[in-house]
């Protein structure tokens, strides 16, 4: 499933317009990305929690030359499913 899927199936479901349906995919996704931005989780209880965590900087190689780099520490997003969306999926 893609976004336009997404949308096509919230609009649907909600009975909305495409068009409002995907302002609300929209809206949701950067409500996400914003508190995601600014370091808080996002609990959505029943499906998940969203997170960042931090990786550490290492030191990797160049697969073409062998050469070592320097991988820079980052911020990365990560989600953890909840156990109903894991129930509901076995």
């Amino acid at each position: 499933m893609n976004k336009n899927d997404l949308i096509a199936r919230v609009a649907e479901s909600a009975g909305l317009t495409k068009s409002n349906a995907s302002k609300s995919v929209d809206a949701v996704i950067e409500a996400i990305t914003d508190s995601l931005r600014r370091g808080d989780e996002v609990r959505l209880v029943g499906f998940g929690t969203f997170c960042v965590t931090l990786r550490k900087a290492t030191e990797g190689r160049n697969p073409r030359t062998g050469e070592k780099i320097k991988i820079p520490a980052s911020k990365q997003p990560k989600f953890k499913p909840g156990k109903v969306l894991k129930d509901s999926i076995a």
